[in-house]
């Protein structure tokens, strides 16, 4: 689908002639004013077909074209701005670059062989900002992609407590009524990605509650180290990493970097995520009763008194574990969303994904890989 260009002037005659000369080469849509542009634009995004160039005149009534321009940056910031004036002082000029970031500047009247060169610069500058965001998008993604998929199979434990976090995650976002914060939902996935740097010997002792050294107590301490070391690797995940980091940090300055921030000065996802990893733990892979709030309540201080009591809110379930209704199914049978009643192990004891997780479209393709291969012990108890 060809690429549309949004041009823009208070004079309707004017707009009549520059469509008749600019259809044969371009998809051209026409807007009277500035508002009527913002709300094409705003329109033109919510149907996901933005423009890729808005062409606009300076002198308008209400709103001029340095401002419409202004908000068309930030309602479009992929669309390419032209500035289209009678009046070319250098102020006008300067304003325009500067506050509408303008990718050219033509003056009354163009010939229309000029302003058909502009477009097409435009239009060849649209496509590579779009390519390198794509390019961007997909890179961050696949290495998201990876990184879970490293805990998955490192930890299937951390792996069913992260799913549970960034279910939260969810439910407190509509709740809260907060913007969607995909760094938050990233974060909450990428919790326990610092234990590949643990030794699995050493993981095992711990979960069987052996006792450790200082020095393998410090090992576990530092594990957020080294998860931030590792997500801070990735472009544009430096803000995910710092939250990652902080995830052991309490509000009262306890815990985990012990030079780092206190309070407030915490950043509010790793706030959040402090709260709701501990509450995993209290729960013991059960649901957020009002018993496992309790054990956070022993320990208050180190959580944000104000969101804590907006995660009570939204999350505990009552004094009790709702009943559930279980039903057994081979392994073949597990689809997605089904929820875990119980670890699910291969026959050799080898561990696959711990109880409490729910199923997701990755982990049924690699049950079904997996089956090929290896024996399951079966039936598995599930929640559909």
């Amino acid at each position: 689908m060809a690429e549309r260009i949004l041009i823009i002037d208070d004079d309707h005659h004017l707009l009549a002639a520059l469509r008749r000369q600019l259809s044969d080469g371009f998809d051209i849509t026409t807007a009277q004013g500035g508002r009527e542009a913002l709300a094409a634009i705003r329109q033109a995004e919510t149907a996901q077909q933005p423009f890729a160039v808005a062409v606009c005149d300076m002198r308008m009534p209400e709103m001029d074209g340095i401002e419409t321009l202004k908000q068309v940056k930030e309602a479009s910031p992929d669309t390419v701005r032209i500035m289209l004036t009678g009046n070319a002082d250098q102020q006008t000029a300067m304003d325009a670059i500067n506050q509408g970031a303008i990718f050219r500047f033509f003056t009354k009247p163009c010939p229309v062989e000029r302003l058909t060169d502009g477009l097409n610069a435009a239009l060849t500058q649209y496509r590579l900002v779009t390519a390198e965001r794509e390019l961007l998008e997909k890179t961050l993604s696949g290495s998201i992609k990876v990184l879970v998929d490293v805990v998955s199979m490192n930890d299937p434990v951390a792996y069913a407590m992260a799913s549970r976090l960034r279910e939260w995650v969810r439910l407190l976002t509509v709740e809260f009524k907060l913007p969607q914060r995909w760094q938050l939902n990233v974060a909450a996935m990428l919790i326990p990605i610092g234990q590949v740097a643990i030794p699995p010997e050493l993981l095992a002792r711990h979960k069987a509650g052996q006792s450790l050294t200082e020095a393998e107590k410090s090992v576990f301490e530092r594990a957020p180290e080294a998860a931030r070391n590792l997500i801070a690797n990735i472009p544009r995940l430096n803000k995910v990493a710092e939250v990652v980091l902080l995830q052991d940090r309490g509000f009262d300055g306890s815990g985990f970097p012990a030079d780092g921030p206190k309070g407030n000065d915490i950043p509010f996802d790793a706030r959040l995520l402090k709260i709701l990893k501990d509450l995993a733990e209290a729960t013991g892979g059960g649901p957020p009763t009002r018993a496992a709030f309790a054990r956070l309540d022993l320990r208050s201080e180190r959580y944000d008194p104000g969101l804590l009591a907006k995660v009570r809110a939204c999350l505990e379930v009552g004094g009790e574990a709702p009943p559930s209704v279980e039903t057994e199914v081979p392994v073949a049978a597990l689809r997605v969303g089904h929820t875990l009643l119980a670890d699910l192990r291969l026959t050799n004891g080898h561990l696959i994904l711990a109880a409490n997780t729910q199923l997701s479209p990755p982990q049924i393709e690699r049950l079904r890989s997996l089956r090929k291969s290896f024996q399951f012990k079966e039936p598995v108890p599930v929640r559909q």
